[in-house]
């Protein structure tokens, strides 16, 4: 087997941590892992990565993984071209080309194709989380990022889960990274609540892709009541602010219009803070519950509130990619999706001309191009 189609999982390469700053990430790894022994699996997740000519086995992630279904990376993926295409394109060949991959997008469920001499994928990544022996998820690590600058603001930016980050199956890992990574090599579905197809599938990937790549922290909200089991209440987030700052508009804003406390067509501004004149005061006092559980998110950056019997937490979610001797994972024949493939932007000409001209039932012209052009 030659260097270039050797799989990662032919060797790690360990990092000793000396630096100050790893150092402690690495001592703050370790009290997560006596403290948290279990394993939590969500399922999995989809994005897209590319690959350049001269980037080796590095992919980088142009789709962040985060999607519930392939298709929905599929959709990402034709948006992301699309708008390269509009935006970006230097020729009108260049914009040909991408308008081409586009227009397969739009009619085939793809998982791979070329372009412009970038290889594009869709991945699939497995979702998990780390529990302790009384069931409770992991929340985030005292070294987990967060912003220097804490806004709480309804407009406030949010960094973007995996932006920018590049799959680099050779890349060192510090001693508990690597130890992880080949802990769950062998990890796959198990159990008669999933279907025969889909633990057939995941045997297969521990043979197919048998390395894996972990991937960065992400945060979301997860929520029980009673002594129900967790469930999750919000998308993934790239740092623990980001999770709270949801959290905090869902306990203020959003929960007092979905029990009736505030009507839906209030002012925007109106919420458990700032509540309606001529609000009850059995509605006032259940405002007040929900605005106390946001400023105790606010003022110590706690990870866990309850209210009306709801206890929501701020979780820490990792993920993991398949890897084998062609790179990542892509989605598994047992993957199912929600939705075909369909048009998502307006027909877009070889000048970068949007034509936004309407079917009669309302929907968008977007027929693509003739040719395929350099798209495989």
């Amino acid at each position: 087997m030659s260097e270039q189609d050797a799989g990662p999982g032919d060797s790690v390469v360990v990092r000793v941590p000396v630096e100050p700053v790893d150092a402690v990430r690495e001592a703050d790894a370790r009290d997560a892992v006596d403290r948290y022994s279990g394993l939590a699996v969500r399922g999995p997740l989809f994005g897209a990565a590319a690959q350049d000519a001269e980037g080796g086995r590095r992919w980088r992630v142009v789709v962040g993984v985060t999607h519930g279904c392939p298709q929905e990376a599929r959709d990402a993926l034709n948006s992301l071209l699309w708008f390269r295409a509009k935006d970006d394109a230097q020729s009108r060949q260049e914009r040909r080309a991408l308008l081409a991959a586009v227009a397969r997008l739009e009619t085939e469920p793809l998982d791979e194709l070329t372009v412009l001499g970038a290889r594009y994928r869709v991945v699939r990544a497995e979702e998990y989380a780390a529990v302790d022996s009384r069931g409770g998820i992991e929340t985030p690590r005292p070294t987990d990022p967060e912003p220097l600058t804490l806004d709480w603001g309804p407009g406030a930016r949010s960094a973007r889960v995996d932006d920018g980050l590049v799959l680099d199956p050779d890349a060192p890992l510090s001693p508990l990274q690597a130890a992880e990574r080949v802990a769950l090599r062998p990890l796959a579905y198990s159990g008669i609540r999933f279907p025969a197809e889909v633990l057939a599938d995941s045997a297969g990937a521990v043979q197919s892709h048998p390395d894996v790549l972990l991937m960065p922290a992400a945060f979301l909200i997860t929520e029980r009541s009673g002594d129900g089991e967790w469930s999750a209440g919000s998308s993934l987030h790239a740092t623990a602010h980001d999770a709270r700052r949801t959290l905090d508009f869902a306990l203020t804003w959003m929960e007092p219009r979905t029990r009736g406390l505030i009507p839906y067509d209030a002012d925007r501004t109106v919420d458990a803070r700032n509540p309606p004149v001529g609000t009850t005061d059995e509605a006032a006092a259940e405002l007040v519950e929900l605005a106390k559980a946001a400023d105790a998110l606010r003022a110590d950056r706690r990870d866990q509130v309850e209210v009306h019997g709801t206890v929501y937490r701020v979780t820490r979610s990792r993920r993991l990619l398949r890897w084998g001797p062609d790179g990542p994972e892509g989605p598994r024949s047992s993957d199912i999706s929600t939705h075909a493939p369909a048009a998502l932007h307006p027909r877009l000409d070889d000048d970068g001309t949007v034509h936004t001209d309407c079917l009669d039932d309302g929907t968008v012209h977007a027929d693509g191009l003739a040719d395929d052009g350099p798209v495989r």
